[in-house]
């Protein structure tokens, strides 16, 4: 057992988080197998429909009736949509390569809120979220129904906003995080994680959160050392058994390397960080022509989904941190076990070496 802030707040066994993974990897299975491990499980809802959150709060609760997480991404509610129809001309090849019809790229008719209604419908514990911040009044709200929240900061400025509006912890992302980054303010200064996580610890009084190339025990030690009250992985459950990652995406992260990945606007418009492989590499020679998010995440996910279903990993979105060699081939509840006793571990080695000295 390893009790922090963290643990006590959000009642969890381990202060081991698995992010929010959106796009079609997160499952009920996995958020459920990552809570009976005794971390906090994370359903990745950011491009659910309302109704697939819905059927997916429901499936979680058939594997588990332990606390889990509900991550949205806050994204404007008016879309451009004359940028998006001069997008589509501009993808029309990729298009016609994979047999998309143009009309069949749409923009989604929900919102956030029309998201975040279900997860406060359905009495969701913990709501965590990315890329902007709800509104006071919509806080005030979440908080008044007993939900916990997790925001996530890029920067100590960040972090401290979302302490002064009430969030009730706060993930510091470091450089190396697998995804999309999860900033809000415009300027990313793009810190890595033993300079960033520090000084948000220093900055905050509420419990911070470390995230970006934390793979192992060795990881989460070297994050408590540096302050924080718990974890978050994601790219360590994209290969586990439950996670939908497609083979191929598996295949490409367990045969990566710390130089396998960039960090690109070209799949959806915000800066993210993946495998890189030809669509990355094409749609990133012209970065004027990249629209921006998330209209760019709309006119180019029929390409990414269509490239999974005919197996083509050339052309589909695969995530991953700079850590994403050390992917295990397990379940992830196996995972999070690992990782505690891998912890524990690396603290009765570092009391070896201390007292030797």
């Amino acid at each position: 057992m390893i009790n922090t802030a963290l643990t006590e707040i959000f009642q969890i066994e381990f202060p081991i988080i698995q992010a929010g993974m959106a796009g079609k990897v997160t499952n009920a299975k996995l958020v459920s197998s990552v809570c009976h491990g005794g971390g906090l499980g994370t359903l990745g809802a950011g491009y659910m429909s309302p109704e697939m959150i819905r059927y997916h709060i429901g499936e979680i609760r058939k594997l588990t009736t332990r606390p889990f997480a509900v991550n949205l991404l806050i994204q404007d509610e008016e879309y451009n949509r004359e940028m998006f129809e001069e997008g589509k001309k501009r993808l029309a090849p990729y298009y016609k390569q994979f047999n998309i019809n143009m009309d069949e790229v749409v923009l989604p008719s929900y919102t956030w809120r029309d998201q975040l209604n279900v997860l406060i419908e359905e009495q969701v514990e913990i709501f965590s979220f990315a890329f902007g911040v709800p509104d006071e009044s919509t806080l005030k709200y979440i908080r008044s129904k007993g939900i916990k929240t997790i925001g996530t900061a890029t920067s100590v400025k960040e972090a401290c906003f979302l302490e002064e509006i009430g969030i009730d912890a706060v993930v510091a992302q470091g450089l190396e995080a697998g995804g999309h980054r999860g900033g809000f303010f415009e300027s990313d200064p793009l810190v890595g994680s033993l300079a960033l996580i520090p000084q948000i610890v220093d900055h905050l009084q509420i419990p911070v959160i470390a995230a970006g190339g934390i793979m192992d025990g060795r990881g989460v030690v070297a994050a408590f050392s540096l302050g924080a009250s718990g974890v978050q992985l994601g790219t360590a459950f994209l290969s586990t058994f439950e996670s939908e990652a497609h083979p191929k995406h598996k295949e490409a992260l367990f045969s990566s390397t710390e130089s396998s990945t960039e960090l690109t606007t070209s799949f959806s418009g915000k800066l993210a960080r993946g495998l890189t492989n030809k669509l990355m590499k094409e749609l990133s020679e012209d970065v004027s022509s990249i629209a921006p998010y998330p209209l760019q995440h709309y006119l180019t996910a029929p390409i990414r989904q269509k490239a999974t279903l005919v197996n083509d990993e050339r052309y589909m979105g695969m995530w991953g941190g700079q850590g994403s060699r050390y992917c295990r081939l397990k379940s992830a509840h196996s995972v999070v076990r690992d990782i505690i006793r891998e912890t524990n571990e690396t603290i009765k080695q570092l009391s070896r070496h201390s007292s030797l000295s």
